[in-house]
């Protein structure tokens, strides 16, 4: 096996199964329910870990009884067993990996166009679609913030939370520049077009972390949901946009059904943001967070997506690439985000 702390695993589970036993644990309700979540994890992860030992633990035995039989259909079985174990196996132990501070959090995505006008906003929405179909693979629970549609094609931006365990630790490194290189439908000349869009990758932070954001620093505006709207969001004038003016981050958010909806879930991902900025810039306090950090840094990009004149998507970090684009394109995003997280940093 995998070098796996259970001993520490089963210590942390037991200290949260105290907490949950103290008179008072439902009286903040917000941190009960976050830790019965750690506490259902670490459940999750142990129970995994000991089913997978006794599993390789009973394949000498089985083996031992098939040759006694000379039962080849047994023979046969185990074989498939063997190799679901060991897949298992694979999958725990990337799991292993996911040890940084925020990994087991909800993952805050945001995706913008870049370059490459119409184009750009279509590659933009096809990103969209495709951590939306990765997330639904993975069970997790999608829920759009804000949709900044285009009126010719393709959006803008958007931002959506990704709900479940280690949605950010198998995220985190999806984040930076995404280069789609196809025909472009736009062009009547049929000409070949490179088109970008970004993608910012930040982790929701618990409730039970206080971010304290001074008032004085924000500046919050109202306005109705631009772009064609239609199901992905309202069209009243419950939008908000919230400036934090020291930093210059803006944050949208105009999918809740209202104005305080929306202002609450703004607020959620402000927070989210400063409190990674403050870790990233190394500041024990927000108030220290100066200058501008609303630009996203385009530099280079992270993976390549080839339509035309050949089909293939290329991770220029890992090396890691495969032919069949479209099946990227409708979430199979597991082999690079593995070979990413193999890399270790």
């Amino acid at each position: 096996m995998s070098p796996f702390d259970l001993a520490g695993l089963k210590e942390k589970l037991n200290e949260l199964t105290k907490e949950t036993e103290v008179q008072d644990f439902w009286n903040n309700p917000d941190r009960a329910q976050n830790i019965l979540k750690k506490k259902k994890a670490l459940e999750n992860q142990i129970d995994r870990y000991e089913r997978l030992e006794s599993g390789f633990n009973d394949i000498p035995d089985l083996i031992e009884l098939a040759v006694e039989m000379e039962d080849e259909e047994e023979a046969d079985n185990i074989a498939v067993m063997f190799k679901e174990l060991t897949e298992e196996l694979e999958i725990l132990k990337l799991d292993t990996l996911l040890d940084g501070k925020y990994d087991h959090n909800n993952a805050i995505i945001s995706i913008h166009a870049g370059t490459g006008g119409v184009d750009a906003m279509d590659w933009a929405q096809m990103l969209y679609r495709m951590y939306n179909r990765w997330a639904d693979k993975k069970g997790y629970k999608v829920t759009l913030v804000d949709y900044q549609d285009d009126t010719e094609a393709g959006i803008k931006s958007a931002t959506m939370i990704v709900e479940g365990e280690n949605a950010y630790g198998y995220l985190k490194n999806e984040a930076g520049v995404h280069r789609l290189v196809r025909i472009s439908p736009f062009n009547a000349a049929g000409k070949r077009q490179t088109s970008f869009a970004a993608l910012e990758v930040m982790p929701e932070i618990d409730d039970d972390i206080s971010v304290e954001i001074d008032p004085a620093d924000l500046r919050i505006d109202t306005y109705r949901s631009s772009g064609a709207g239609g199901q992905h969001v309202n069209t009243t004038d419950s939008a908000i946009r919230i400036t934090h003016i020291p930093t210059h981050i803006v944050v949208t958010c105009q999918n809740e059904r209202s104005q305080t909806q929306n202002k609450d879930m703004a607020m959620r991902i402000l927070a989210s943001k400063l409190m990674e900025l403050a870790e990233k810039e190394h500041k024990e306090n927000l108030k220290e967070l100066k200058g501008d950090f609303s630009l996203i840094t385009w530099g280079n990009q992270i993976r390549s997506y080839v339509f035309q004149p050949y089909t293939m998507v290329k991770d220029h970090r890992t090396g890691a690439e495969v032919g069949n684009v479209g099946a990227v394109m409708d979430g199979d995003l597991d082999y690079f985000i593995n070979e990413k997280l193999k890399q270790r940093d």
